[in-house]
Protein backbone atom coordinates (compact mmCIF):
# COMPACT_ATOMS: atom_id res chain seq x y z
CA UNK A 1 0.00 0.00 0.00
CA UNK A 2 1.60 3.10 -1.13
CA UNK A 3 -0.56 5.72 1.18
CA UNK A 4 -4.41 6.88 1.84
CA UNK A 5 -5.61 10.74 1.51
CA UNK A 6 -8.79 12.02 2.51
CA UNK A 7 -11.78 12.86 0.55
CA UNK A 8 -12.90 15.90 2.62
CA UNK A 9 -15.58 17.22 -0.42
CA UNK A 10 -17.52 15.86 -2.97
CA UNK A 11 -19.98 17.95 -5.43
CA UNK A 12 -21.71 17.58 -8.74
CA UNK A 13 -23.41 19.72 -11.26
CA UNK A 14 -27.05 17.65 -12.24
CA UNK A 15 -26.27 16.23 -15.72
CA UNK A 16 -28.30 16.76 -18.34
CA UNK A 17 -28.77 18.98 -21.23
CA UNK A 18 -28.77 22.56 -20.25
CA UNK A 19 -27.01 23.91 -23.33
CA UNK A 20 -24.20 25.86 -21.34
CA UNK A 21 -20.49 25.69 -21.42
CA UNK A 22 -18.67 23.10 -19.31
CA UNK A 23 -16.53 25.17 -17.21
CA UNK A 24 -20.05 26.79 -15.74
CA UNK A 25 -20.71 23.31 -14.57
CA UNK A 26 -17.21 22.60 -13.47
CA UNK A 27 -17.23 25.51 -11.40
CA UNK A 28 -20.29 24.80 -9.58
CA UNK A 29 -19.30 21.81 -8.73
CA UNK A 30 -16.02 22.97 -7.45
CA UNK A 31 -17.62 25.12 -5.30
CA UNK A 32 -20.34 22.79 -3.96
CA UNK A 33 -17.37 20.30 -3.22
CA UNK A 34 -15.51 23.12 -1.63
CA UNK A 35 -18.25 23.94 0.66
CA UNK A 36 -18.95 20.31 1.02
CA UNK A 37 -15.35 20.00 2.50
CA UNK A 38 -15.65 23.64 4.33
CA UNK A 39 -11.88 24.47 2.85
CA UNK A 40 -11.72 28.20 1.28
CA UNK A 41 -11.16 28.48 -2.22
CA UNK A 42 -7.36 30.15 -1.31
CA UNK A 43 -6.32 26.83 1.06
CA UNK A 44 -6.18 24.82 -2.45
CA UNK A 45 -2.65 24.02 -3.24
CA UNK A 46 -3.19 22.57 -6.51
CA UNK A 47 -5.72 22.17 -9.11
CA UNK A 48 -6.15 18.84 -11.14
CA UNK A 49 -8.72 19.72 -14.54
CA UNK A 50 -9.75 16.78 -16.90
CA UNK A 51 -9.37 18.02 -20.15
CA UNK A 52 -12.69 17.66 -22.51
CA UNK A 53 -11.62 18.21 -26.17
CA UNK A 54 -14.66 19.36 -27.08
CA UNK A 55 -14.80 22.59 -25.54
CA UNK A 56 -12.19 24.60 -27.77
CA UNK A 57 -8.78 25.62 -26.52
CA UNK A 58 -10.36 26.14 -22.72
CA UNK A 59 -11.11 22.17 -22.82
CA UNK A 60 -7.50 21.28 -23.39
CA UNK A 61 -6.12 23.10 -20.17
CA UNK A 62 -9.12 22.61 -18.26
CA UNK A 63 -7.05 22.95 -14.27
CA UNK A 64 -6.41 26.56 -15.51
CA UNK A 65 -9.73 26.91 -16.95
CA UNK A 66 -11.25 26.46 -13.55
CA UNK A 67 -8.71 27.90 -11.74
CA UNK A 68 -9.50 31.27 -13.74
CA UNK A 69 -13.19 30.85 -13.23
CA UNK A 70 -13.01 30.28 -9.55
CA UNK A 71 -10.42 33.30 -9.40
CA UNK A 72 -6.53 33.20 -9.62
CA UNK A 73 -4.50 32.12 -6.17
CA UNK A 74 -1.18 30.91 -6.97
CA UNK A 75 -1.98 27.49 -6.85
CA UNK A 76 -0.14 24.73 -8.59
CA UNK A 77 -2.18 23.49 -11.81
CA UNK A 78 -2.12 20.40 -13.85
CA UNK A 79 -4.44 19.44 -16.79
CA UNK A 80 -5.37 15.77 -17.85
CA UNK A 81 -7.37 14.11 -20.31
CA UNK A 82 -7.35 10.26 -20.88
CA UNK A 83 -11.00 9.95 -22.50
CA UNK A 84 -13.52 8.44 -19.81
CA UNK A 85 -10.85 8.05 -17.55
CA UNK A 86 -9.55 11.30 -17.38
CA UNK A 87 -11.46 12.06 -13.95
CA UNK A 88 -9.37 8.89 -12.60
CA UNK A 89 -6.26 9.73 -14.13
CA UNK A 90 -7.18 13.31 -12.43
CA UNK A 91 -7.50 11.83 -9.13
CA UNK A 92 -4.23 9.80 -9.52
CA UNK A 93 -2.23 13.18 -10.32
CA UNK A 94 -4.07 14.65 -7.42
CA UNK A 95 -3.29 12.17 -4.91
CA UNK A 96 0.19 11.94 -6.32
CA UNK A 97 1.05 15.77 -5.31
CA UNK A 98 -0.50 15.02 -1.94
CA UNK A 99 1.50 11.86 -1.11
CA UNK A 100 4.82 13.30 -2.98
CA UNK A 101 3.89 16.56 0.15
CA UNK A 102 3.72 19.10 -2.85
CA UNK A 103 0.12 20.21 -1.59
CA UNK A 104 -1.84 19.72 1.41
CA UNK A 105 -5.40 20.43 -0.16
CA UNK A 106 -5.81 19.42 -3.79
CA UNK A 107 -9.25 20.34 -5.85
CA UNK A 108 -10.11 17.53 -8.67
CA UNK A 109 -12.70 18.51 -11.26
CA UNK A 110 -14.05 17.58 -14.47
CA UNK A 111 -17.08 18.92 -16.85
CA UNK A 112 -17.95 18.63 -20.22
CA UNK A 113 -20.97 20.00 -22.85
CA UNK A 114 -21.41 16.96 -25.24
CA UNK A 115 -22.49 17.01 -28.29
CA UNK A 116 -26.25 15.72 -29.35
CA UNK A 117 -25.48 11.91 -30.54
CA UNK A 118 -23.01 9.45 -30.46
CA UNK A 119 -19.36 10.56 -30.01
CA UNK A 120 -17.29 11.00 -32.91
CA UNK A 121 -13.70 12.02 -33.79
CA UNK A 122 -12.69 15.63 -34.18
CA UNK A 123 -12.20 15.95 -37.95
CA UNK A 124 -8.77 15.35 -40.39
CA UNK A 125 -7.40 12.82 -40.86
CA UNK A 126 -5.30 10.58 -38.98
CA UNK A 127 -4.20 7.02 -40.13
CA UNK A 128 -2.26 6.63 -36.79
CA UNK A 129 -4.96 7.24 -34.39
CA UNK A 130 -6.98 3.89 -33.73
CA UNK A 131 -10.02 5.68 -32.53
CA UNK A 132 -10.29 7.76 -36.33
CA UNK A 133 -9.55 4.38 -38.09
CA UNK A 134 -12.50 2.14 -36.18
CA UNK A 135 -14.46 4.57 -37.65
CA UNK A 136 -13.24 5.36 -40.98
CA UNK A 137 -12.12 1.50 -41.93
CA UNK A 138 -15.06 0.06 -40.14
CA UNK A 139 -17.75 2.39 -39.62
CA UNK A 140 -17.77 1.14 -35.60
CA UNK A 141 -19.62 3.97 -33.96
CA UNK A 142 -19.71 3.78 -30.09
CA UNK A 143 -23.49 2.18 -30.64
CA UNK A 144 -21.79 -0.64 -33.22
CA UNK A 145 -19.20 -1.24 -30.74
CA UNK A 146 -21.41 -1.94 -27.64
CA UNK A 147 -23.55 -4.19 -29.73
CA UNK A 148 -20.82 -6.47 -30.67
CA UNK A 149 -19.47 -6.63 -27.01
CA UNK A 150 -23.47 -7.90 -26.42
CA UNK A 151 -23.29 -10.20 -28.84
CA UNK A 152 -20.23 -11.59 -28.15
CA UNK A 153 -21.53 -12.11 -24.05
CA UNK A 154 -24.80 -13.82 -25.90
CA UNK A 155 -22.22 -16.47 -27.93
CA UNK A 156 -19.99 -17.29 -25.43
CA UNK A 157 -21.76 -16.99 -22.26
CA UNK A 158 -25.48 -17.31 -23.22
CA UNK A 159 -26.47 -13.72 -22.26
CA UNK A 160 -30.07 -12.94 -22.76
CA UNK A 161 -31.76 -9.67 -23.84
CA UNK A 162 -34.06 -9.91 -20.78
CA UNK A 163 -30.69 -9.75 -18.80
CA UNK A 164 -29.27 -6.69 -20.32
CA UNK A 165 -33.04 -4.86 -19.75
CA UNK A 166 -32.82 -6.06 -15.86
CA UNK A 167 -29.40 -4.10 -15.84
CA UNK A 168 -31.49 -1.16 -17.35
CA UNK A 169 -34.32 -2.10 -14.79
CA UNK A 170 -32.15 -2.07 -11.87
CA UNK A 171 -30.26 1.13 -12.66
CA UNK A 172 -33.00 3.54 -13.48
CA UNK A 173 -35.02 2.26 -10.61
CA UNK A 174 -31.90 3.62 -7.71
CA UNK A 175 -31.37 6.76 -10.86
CA UNK A 176 -35.00 7.85 -9.54
CA UNK A 177 -33.98 8.28 -6.29
CA UNK A 178 -30.34 10.49 -7.28
CA UNK A 179 -31.19 14.37 -7.64
CA UNK A 180 -28.14 14.48 -9.91
CA UNK A 181 -29.14 12.13 -12.32
CA UNK A 182 -30.50 13.19 -15.82
CA UNK A 183 -32.83 10.76 -16.13
CA UNK A 184 -35.67 10.29 -13.16
CA UNK A 185 -37.45 7.94 -13.94
CA UNK A 186 -38.54 4.11 -13.30
CA UNK A 187 -38.51 1.78 -16.58
CA UNK A 188 -39.67 -1.87 -17.19
CA UNK A 189 -38.26 -4.90 -18.71
CA UNK A 190 -40.92 -4.41 -21.51
CA UNK A 191 -39.87 -0.84 -22.07
CA UNK A 192 -36.29 -1.68 -22.51
CA UNK A 193 -37.70 -4.51 -25.14
CA UNK A 194 -39.99 -1.92 -27.00
CA UNK A 195 -37.35 1.03 -27.75
CA UNK A 196 -35.79 1.50 -30.80
CA UNK A 197 -33.23 -0.88 -31.88
CA UNK A 198 -30.47 1.02 -31.90
CA UNK A 199 -27.17 -1.71 -32.72
CA UNK A 200 -28.31 -4.92 -32.93
CA UNK A 201 -28.43 -6.79 -29.97
CA UNK A 202 -29.15 -3.18 -28.09
CA UNK A 203 -32.15 -1.08 -27.79
CA UNK A 204 -31.98 2.29 -27.25
CA UNK A 205 -33.33 1.75 -23.28
CA UNK A 206 -29.60 -0.43 -23.43
CA UNK A 207 -27.31 2.74 -24.14
CA UNK A 208 -26.01 5.50 -22.26
CA UNK A 209 -26.80 8.96 -23.91
CA UNK A 210 -24.42 11.82 -23.88
CA UNK A 211 -24.75 14.71 -21.26
CA UNK A 212 -23.88 17.79 -19.84
CA UNK A 213 -22.68 17.52 -16.63
CA UNK A 214 -20.02 17.74 -13.69
CA UNK A 215 -18.47 16.75 -10.74
CA UNK A 216 -15.90 17.77 -8.33
CA UNK A 217 -13.59 16.60 -5.61
CA UNK A 218 -11.59 18.07 -2.60
CA UNK A 219 -9.11 15.50 -1.31
CA UNK A 220 -6.32 16.58 1.22
CA UNK A 221 -3.63 14.89 3.21
CA UNK A 222 -4.45 13.08 6.49
CA UNK A 223 -2.52 15.03 8.39
CA UNK A 224 -4.57 18.40 7.10
CA UNK A 225 -7.97 16.00 7.43
CA UNK A 226 -7.23 16.08 10.95
CA UNK A 227 -6.11 19.77 11.19
CA UNK A 228 -9.50 20.18 9.90
CA UNK A 229 -11.74 18.57 12.67
CA UNK A 230 -11.76 15.50 10.48
CA UNK A 231 -10.80 12.40 12.37
CA UNK A 232 -12.47 9.82 9.85
CA UNK A 233 -13.11 10.89 6.13
CA UNK A 234 -13.47 8.65 3.46
CA UNK A 235 -10.15 7.79 2.32
CA UNK A 236 -8.82 6.86 -1.25
CA UNK A 237 -6.67 3.90 -1.02
CA UNK A 238 -5.45 3.02 -4.27
CA UNK A 239 -5.76 4.18 -7.85
CA UNK A 240 -5.30 1.99 -11.02
CA UNK A 241 -4.35 3.63 -13.97
CA UNK A 242 -2.51 0.06 -16.03
CA UNK A 243 -1.81 -0.28 -19.20
CA UNK A 244 -2.70 -3.68 -21.51
CA UNK A 245 -0.16 -6.62 -21.28
CA UNK A 246 1.34 -7.95 -24.24
CA UNK A 247 -0.45 -9.90 -26.25
CA UNK A 248 -3.22 -9.21 -25.95
CA UNK A 249 -5.62 -11.88 -27.97
CA UNK A 250 -9.54 -10.66 -27.30
CA UNK A 251 -10.51 -7.50 -29.73
CA UNK A 252 -11.49 -4.50 -27.42
CA UNK A 253 -11.90 -1.15 -29.84
CA UNK A 254 -10.75 1.16 -30.71
CA UNK A 255 -7.94 -1.41 -31.70
CA UNK A 256 -9.16 -3.39 -35.08
CA UNK A 257 -6.71 -6.25 -34.36
CA UNK A 258 -4.85 -8.65 -31.57
CA UNK A 259 -1.75 -9.66 -31.43
CA UNK A 260 -0.42 -12.58 -32.14
CA UNK A 261 0.21 -15.42 -29.66
CA UNK A 262 2.08 -17.36 -31.43
CA UNK A 263 5.31 -17.33 -29.23
CA UNK A 264 4.36 -15.62 -26.42
CA UNK A 265 1.14 -17.10 -23.94
CA UNK A 266 -1.76 -14.39 -23.49
CA UNK A 267 -1.29 -12.97 -20.26
CA UNK A 268 -3.09 -14.29 -17.54
CA UNK A 269 -6.66 -12.76 -17.10
CA UNK A 270 -7.84 -9.67 -19.46
CA UNK A 271 -6.97 -5.76 -19.66
CA UNK A 272 -10.15 -5.32 -17.84
CA UNK A 273 -9.72 -7.40 -15.25
CA UNK A 274 -6.39 -6.12 -14.08
CA UNK A 275 -7.41 -3.14 -14.06
CA UNK A 276 -9.16 -3.77 -10.65
CA UNK A 277 -6.92 -6.97 -9.40
CA UNK A 278 -4.15 -3.66 -9.67
CA UNK A 279 -6.38 -1.13 -7.34
CA UNK A 280 -7.30 -4.67 -5.47
CA UNK A 281 -3.43 -5.20 -4.56
CA UNK A 282 -2.77 -1.94 -3.99
CA UNK A 283 -5.33 -1.59 -1.31
CA UNK A 284 -4.57 -4.66 0.12
CA UNK A 285 -8.46 -6.11 -0.06
CA UNK A 286 -9.90 -8.21 -2.45
CA UNK A 287 -13.29 -8.30 -4.16
CA UNK A 288 -14.57 -10.40 -1.25
CA UNK A 289 -14.43 -6.96 0.43
CA UNK A 290 -15.83 -5.20 -1.71
CA UNK A 291 -19.64 -3.28 0.06
CA UNK A 292 -20.48 -1.79 -3.34
CA UNK A 293 -19.41 -0.84 -6.65
CA UNK A 294 -19.61 2.08 -9.54
CA UNK A 295 -19.41 0.86 -13.11
CA UNK A 296 -18.53 2.32 -16.54
CA UNK A 297 -22.01 1.22 -18.00
CA UNK A 298 -22.10 2.31 -21.18
CA UNK A 299 -24.54 -0.12 -22.29
CA UNK A 300 -26.51 -2.94 -20.36
CA UNK A 301 -23.82 -5.86 -21.88
CA UNK A 302 -21.45 -4.51 -20.77
CA UNK A 303 -22.44 -3.56 -16.94
CA UNK A 304 -22.52 -7.89 -16.65
CA UNK A 305 -19.24 -7.77 -18.28
CA UNK A 306 -17.76 -5.77 -15.39
CA UNK A 307 -18.95 -7.63 -12.77
CA UNK A 308 -16.80 -10.52 -13.63
CA UNK A 309 -13.88 -8.43 -14.41
CA UNK A 310 -14.34 -6.99 -10.68
CA UNK A 311 -14.01 -10.48 -9.69
CA UNK A 312 -17.41 -9.91 -7.99
CA UNK A 313 -18.19 -13.47 -9.89
CA UNK A 314 -16.72 -16.07 -12.27
CA UNK A 315 -16.67 -15.77 -16.17
CA UNK A 316 -19.94 -15.95 -17.54
CA UNK A 317 -21.40 -15.50 -14.21
CA UNK A 318 -22.25 -11.84 -14.30
CA UNK A 319 -26.38 -12.93 -15.39
CA UNK A 320 -26.64 -15.39 -13.03
CA UNK A 321 -25.38 -12.57 -10.35
CA UNK A 322 -27.99 -9.89 -11.60
CA UNK A 323 -30.59 -12.95 -11.65
CA UNK A 324 -30.18 -13.21 -8.25
CA UNK A 325 -30.82 -9.60 -7.14
CA UNK A 326 -26.68 -9.64 -5.58
CA UNK A 327 -25.98 -6.42 -7.57
CA UNK A 328 -29.01 -4.59 -7.02
CA UNK A 329 -30.51 -2.60 -3.57
CA UNK A 330 -30.08 -4.94 -0.69
CA UNK A 331 -28.02 -7.66 -2.52
CA UNK A 332 -24.63 -8.90 -1.39
CA UNK A 333 -22.92 -6.32 -3.44
CA UNK A 334 -24.52 -3.48 -5.21
CA UNK A 335 -23.54 -2.14 -8.42
CA UNK A 336 -24.45 1.44 -9.42
CA UNK A 337 -25.79 2.74 -6.64
CA UNK A 338 -25.92 6.40 -8.82
CA UNK A 339 -27.79 4.88 -11.27
CA UNK A 340 -24.77 4.70 -13.32
CA UNK A 341 -24.22 5.89 -17.07
CA UNK A 342 -28.11 5.02 -17.32
CA UNK A 343 -29.08 7.43 -15.51
CA UNK A 344 -26.62 9.98 -16.49
CA UNK A 345 -25.51 9.77 -19.51
CA UNK A 346 -21.76 10.42 -20.76
CA UNK A 347 -19.62 13.91 -19.50
CA UNK A 348 -16.39 12.07 -20.09
CA UNK A 349 -14.58 14.24 -18.28
CA UNK A 350 -16.86 13.88 -15.26
CA UNK A 351 -17.65 10.43 -14.75
CA UNK A 352 -14.77 8.76 -13.16
CA UNK A 353 -15.14 11.26 -10.67
CA UNK A 354 -18.84 11.01 -10.34
CA UNK A 355 -18.07 7.80 -9.77
CA UNK A 356 -16.00 8.21 -6.68
CA UNK A 357 -18.31 11.33 -5.28
CA UNK A 358 -20.99 8.13 -5.02
CA UNK A 359 -18.47 6.13 -3.51
CA UNK A 360 -17.93 9.05 -1.14
CA UNK A 361 -21.36 9.32 0.19
CA UNK A 362 -22.39 6.02 0.37
CA UNK A 363 -19.77 5.66 2.84
CA UNK A 364 -20.85 8.63 4.79
CA UNK A 365 -23.84 6.72 4.78
CA UNK A 366 -26.21 10.30 3.22
CA UNK A 367 -27.31 8.81 0.54
CA UNK A 368 -30.82 8.62 2.32
CA UNK A 369 -33.41 5.93 0.10
CA UNK A 370 -30.04 4.87 -1.91
CA UNK A 371 -28.14 3.81 1.08
CA UNK A 372 -26.02 0.38 1.28
CA UNK A 373 -26.35 -0.87 4.59
CA UNK A 374 -23.12 -0.65 6.53
CA UNK A 375 -20.50 0.25 3.31
CA UNK A 376 -17.03 0.37 4.25
CA UNK A 377 -15.58 -0.36 1.23
CA UNK A 378 -16.63 0.89 -2.56
CA UNK A 379 -14.76 0.12 -5.91
CA UNK A 380 -15.35 2.19 -9.10
CA UNK A 381 -14.21 0.93 -12.34
CA UNK A 382 -13.86 2.37 -15.89
CA UNK A 383 -11.74 2.41 -19.45
CA UNK A 384 -10.68 5.25 -21.27
CA UNK A 385 -9.30 4.78 -25.30
CA UNK A 386 -6.35 3.81 -25.68
CA UNK A 387 -5.52 1.44 -23.15
CA UNK A 388 -6.14 3.69 -20.27
CA UNK A 389 -7.87 1.58 -17.47
CA UNK A 390 -8.92 3.42 -14.32
CA UNK A 391 -10.15 2.12 -10.82
CA UNK A 392 -10.55 3.98 -7.38
CA UNK A 393 -10.48 2.08 -4.06
CA UNK A 394 -12.38 4.20 -1.12
CA UNK A 395 -12.21 2.95 2.45
CA UNK A 396 -14.07 4.08 5.69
Amino acid sequence: MTGEVAVLGAGMHPWGKWGRGFVEYGVAAARAALADAGVDWRDVGSIVGADTVRGGYPGYVAGATFAKALGWQGARVASVYAACASGAQAIHAARTQILAGMADVVLVVGADAAPKGFFRPAGGDRPDDPDWLRFRVLGATNPAYFGLYARRRMAVHGDTLEDFAQVKVKNAAVGALNANARYRKAVTAEEVAASAVVADPLRLLDICATSDGAAALVLSSMEFARRHGVADPVRIRAVSTVTPTYPTTVLDLPDIATDSAAVVDPADGTFRASIARAAYEEAGIGPEDISLAEVYDLSTALELQWYEDLGLCGAGEGAKLLRDGATAPGGRVPVNTSGGLASFGEAVPAQAIAQVCEVTWQLRGTVGARQVDGARVGVTANQGLFGHGSAVVAVR
